[in-house]
């Protein structure tokens, strides 16, 4: 039986960029998300959507389903002297604050004496990537869980921030 919108489901999983591993959840917490939200990439969503109770499997994403295509026009020459006691390195990640409020990431790409080169691309773009998952659990979602997008899994403990920043508690 597939899986369906607004269900709650749970996953293990494990991703690899060739034979480098760039992610896993193995021993841990599993990944729990609603189903249908745009809350995981669209390949891993179509890829498991199919998939029972129990069953594990291998799912390749092609890029476009995954983090997107690589864009060579994605990256910005900055001023140096933005970077004031930072120590960078080449292939660093960096957080900054957006235009519109949010946090964006960025990667150096190339230091100069005067200027900076960063990278907005995810870093998995452009990567085919290799999922090896575990489907742990699917269920209907609560009237809370519809109405929030948010499982009762995912929520913060009484008192504690969601880590948004949005000042909820």
């Amino acid at each position: 039986m597939a899986i369906e919108a607004n269900q709650i489901v749970s996953i293990e999983y494990e991703v690899r960029d060739g034979d480098k591993v760039v992610d896993s959840n193995i021993g841990g917490a599993p990944l729990v998300f609603m189903f249908g939200k745009g809350q995981i990439i669209p390949g891993l969503e179509s890829g498991i959507v199919n998939m029972e109770v129990g069953e594990k499997a291998d799912l390749l994403v092609k890029p476009q389903d995954a983090y997107g295509e690589y864009n060579a026009d994605a990256t910005q020459e900055v001023p140096a002297d933005q970077f004031a006691g930072i120590d960078l390195d080449i292939g660093m990640t960096l957080y900054g604050q957006g235009e519109d409020g949010g946090t964006v990431q960025v990667i150096v790409k190339e230091i100069g004496a005067d200027t900076v080169v960063i990278d907005f691309n995810h870093p998995l773009a452009g990567k085919e990537l290799m999922f090896s998952v575990a489907l742990n659990s699917v269920r209907d979602a609560s009237a809370e869980e519809a109405m929030t997008g948010i499982p009762a899994e995912n929520k913060p403990a009484e008192g504690e921030s969601c880590g948004t920043g949005c000042g909820c508690h």
